[in-house]
């Protein structure tokens, strides 16, 4: 995909629909975006948000991505731009492969249909970080250029992967829906609570011997701001929004104050496996890959785009410990 150097700028986005409206980033892109008095906003998830929860001045949509009506709803609103913010990301326990696959990659297909059908001119898409892989040879620092190889055994790797390879078709085909596509590391906010920070909730934080294990976090409110300058008109393309540096899960364990617990990759993986096995834990030993080879973001292209995250991967986390204590869930051994 082009670069900022050699692709045109979009128009200012005025007339916005965000799918996953009510997710934890949607919610955010939605309250900045209504601040903006000459911006029509749509918002638009699958379940129906409460009255008391809702936006002043925001059109609030119930719908599924993969709705063949969602042409109809753009045509509706006149959407000269859609931010597409749908996923699964860490699925229920009712949720199976089949049914992730068909939102994450078929209403992916769906947003993409009824863009071109509806004369929409930018799509803003949050794809991950994961959607290079978690592999063995990746490259120390992962570059726009690089390739995007997911991971078959990890449903959102995967399903990330298909998604940009989906997108790189249309970008061919209908050149007319410019595209700016965010691979996104991992997010910290004050009020993030997921997989990986439990994994730093634990006394001990697990390590493999001989791997880094190195995170590039991004915080939320910088992924807002990456979108919102999308939406600017900023020149589309693909860009690693991820902050500046990485830490090392034994750096993260320093932070904490805490000890690491270091386990042989061939141990750890047996343990995976019998513990999946016995349906003690849901997590299998394709899970060690997830650990040791994770992705680390080079954020360069992001800057000449133009946008520079206001905090460093180190500053990210220290602000989510922060936070953590003040709410009273501390991090820290200590605490």
């Amino acid at each position: 995909m082009k670069n900022a150097t050699d692709a045109t700028a979009t128009p200012r986005a005025r007339r916005i629909l965000i799918t996953g409206a009510d997710g934890f980033l949607g919610r955010s892109v939605v309250q900045a975006l209504a601040q903006r008095p000459d911006t029509h906003v749509v918002a638009l998830d699958r379940r129906e948000v409460p009255a008391q929860q809702r936006v002043a001045g925001v059109h609030y949509a119930q719908m599924d991505v993969r709705d063949p009506s969602l042409g109809s709803e753009l045509r509706a609103h006149g959407i000269d731009t859609v931010v597409h913010l749908a996923s699964i990301v860490t699925p229920g326990k009712d949720s199976n492969r089949a049914l992730e696959f068909d939102v994450d990659v078929n209403g992916s297909r769906n947003v993409l249909t009824a863009c071109v059908a509806q004369g929409v001119g930018h799509v803003v898409v949050s794809s991950s970080g994961a959607a290079y892989g978690y592999h063995a040879d990746n490259p120390a620092w992962l570059q726009e250029h690089h390739a995007l190889r997911g991971n078959e055994a990890f449903a959102y790797s995967d399903h990330k992967r298909q998604v940009e390879e989906m997108l790189a078709q249309w970008r061919v085909q209908s050149p007319q829906l410019a595209q700016t596509v965010l691979r996104i590391g991992t997010i910290l906010g004050e009020r993030v609570d997921n997989q990986i920070t439990a994994l730093f909730e634990k006394p001990r934080l697990l390590a493999i011997r001989g791997s880094a294990s190195p995170f590039v976090f991004i915080w939320d409110q910088d992924v807002t701001g990456a979108l919102l300058h999308a939406l600017d008109g900023a020149t589309p393309g693909c860009y690693n929004l991820a902050g500046d540096g990485a830490l090392t899960i034994h750096e993260i364990a320093q932070r904490l104050g805490k000890r690491t617990l270091n386990l042989p990759a061939g141990l750890l993986r047996s343990a995976l496996w019998l513990g999946s096995r016995l349906g003690v834990s849901r997590y299998g030993p394709e899970q060690l890959d997830f650990l040791r080879y994770r992705p680390v973001l080079l954020n360069t292209s992001l800057k000449q785009w133009g946008y520079v995250p206001s905090k460093t991967s180190a500053e990210a986390f220290a602000a989510f410990i922060a936070a953590r204590e003040a709410q009273g869930r501390p991090l820290n051994a200590a605490a």
